[in-house]
């Protein structure tokens, strides 16, 4: 039995559950962390949302209404603000007390309640506003570092339970000419083994990554079955180092790991486990070169020859056309992608509590990094809107996680919480970022912005939010109709 696409259902009812397992996690991460700020600092918040809109499920525990609402594209937490109507027209309620007639009385209505809940007021010193700087300050940053949190013990927990990915080669698949050590290209070839770093022997390329970046002097003697070569280096753990780390890439064979599902290469056949002998007849030695082969046959067909087991066997593909940015010349291009992924000689290896918390920081931080350079590239142009994902999009991700195990899921899950955090520091009015911002203007200021003023920033920004998403939307779902039409 067969779902949408020709996905089998229990794949497909996975991949629906994985898609709200992500979402909802991280967006409930978020919030959890505006909420518990809040009611350790007194503010009363009578609605914890996951959605906008109209409730689908709501109960009331305490002095809050829990709910799951009908648009799942963010949440909130409603708390008392002594402007109470700049937020309501995005949130829904208010806090007015009002007296309810007999007739039609608000569900959770009681008569010794607070607004909105009963006739009451809520008292000014549980207003947001009434709560110190620092306070207020705490409870708009409670959310990103939530997300961040959820994001480093995810990956401190994975590097812990699973241990770390160790890669079994030493075989040198490309060099890339490194202007400070001219000897390198010179010294080292593609095809050459790695035997040693300086004094050190080496069994893995993270051995050889970690003496590169590690072992001391402003040279270092890199020795290989074929001889020596000594190039400089610069200081330990420099730029210089992680220059000459990235110049040295490892040889991974052209052999297929995985397949996307419904993407290009599993239409045309491909399956787990083939090994590409050629493209087009070009022979190729390395997943290097098999990419270097596909990246230019965007939208046009190319031939594979595959050795499957015993047998040999021809794939015709036609790449998918995918928008990237080029890391080094920054430059945004078409390439065909086919949605296959390499298999990795490699094994894991425990690593003791110490250690995993520093790769979880480590990982967190690159992942923040990286979000903030794409945030770079396309305020500066450099980057194309058209590169944006929206939930559509990311839901697919989920789906293909889901369907690789609990390990990619979770990584995946790290990643889009990372990028939650981050891209709420945006100075955009609705999101934490702009209401940080606002904060920091009412203190330079020594009072309130009027309510008009939030106000209209308030809709601006909401309106900048719905711009971004119909962007994505289109991105997602209207940009691939399209091609496919063309295609057709």
């Amino acid at each position: 039995m067969r779902g949408p696409r020709g996905i089998p259902v229990i794949d497909f009812l996975r991949s629906v559950a994985a898609i709200g397992f992500v979402f909802g996690l991280v967006i409930f991460i978020h919030e959890l962390g505006h909420f518990l700020a809040a009611k350790a600092l007194g503010v009363y918040a009578p609605r914890f949302s996951i959605g906008f809109g109209p409730a689908l499920w709501s109960r009331k525990w305490g002095e809050t209404e829990y709910m799951i609402a009908a648009v799942p594209l963010g949440g909130y937490v409603r708390m008392a603000s002594r402007d109470d109507e700049t937020m309501a027209f995005i949130e829904g309620g208010s806090e007015t007390p009002t007296q309810p007639t007999a007739a039609k009385r608000p569900r959770y209505w009681s008569d010794e309640g607070m607004a909105p809940f009963g006739p009451h007021p809520v008292p000014a010193d549980r207003w947001f506003e009434s709560k110190g700087f620092a306070a207020r300050l705490c409870i708009l940053l409670a959310g990103v570092s939530m997300n961040m949190a959820l994001g480093f013990f995810l990956f401190t927990g994975m590097t812990l339970g699973i241990g770390r990915p160790v890669l079994l080669t030493r075989v040198v698949g490309t060099v890339t000419p490194v202007a400070s050590a001219p000897q390198l290209e010179a010294g080292i070839a593609s095809g050459d083994t790695i035997v040693a770093i300086g004094p050190v022997p080496v069994r893995t390329w993270n051995d050889i990554d970690n003496a590169l970046d590690s072992l001391p002097g402003d040279s270092l003697t890199i020795t290989t079955q074929r001889g020596a070569v000594t190039v400089a280096a610069g200081a330990p753990n420099g730029e210089s180092r992680r220059t000459l780390i990235n110049a040295i890439l490892p040889m991974i064979p052209p052999v297929v790991e995985l397949v996307s599902p419904g993407g290009p290469a599993e239409r045309a056949g491909l399956r787990a486990g083939d090994s590409v002998v050629a493209v087009d007849g070009t022979p190729v030695r390395s997943w290097r070169d098999l990419v270097a082969r596909i990246e230019p046959a965007a939208g046009r067909l190319i031939t594979l020859a595959v050795a499957r087991g015993t047998e040999r066997a021809t794939v015709v593909v036609r790449p998918d056309s995918t928008r990237q940015v080029d890391p080094d010349t920054k430059r945004d291009s078409v390439v065909g992608k086919i949605g296959a992924q390499a298999h990795l000689p490699q094994s894991r290896e425990s690593v003791p509590v110490a250690a995993a918390v520093r790769a979880g920081a480590q990982e967190t931080w690159i992942a923040a990094g990286l979000v903030m350079r794409s945030l770079r590239l396309l305020a500066t142009g450099e980057a194309s809107l058209r590169q944006l994902n929206g939930p559509v999009a990311i839901g697919g991700m989920a789906a293909q996680a889901a369907r690789r195990g609990w390990e990619s899921l979770l990584s995946l899950l790290a990643l889009i919480s990372i990028n939650v955090a981050v891209f709420n520091l945006l100075p955009v009015p609705v999101l934490d970022g702009g209401q940080i911002l606002l904060l920091a203007a009412e203190k330079v200021k020594g009072g309130a912005l009027s309510l008009r003023t939030r106000e209209y920033m308030m809709r601006a920004g909401l309106a900048l939010i719905l711009l971004l998403l119909i962007v994505v939307m289109y991105n997602d779902v209207v940009t691939p109709l399209v091609r496919r039409f063309f295609k057709s």
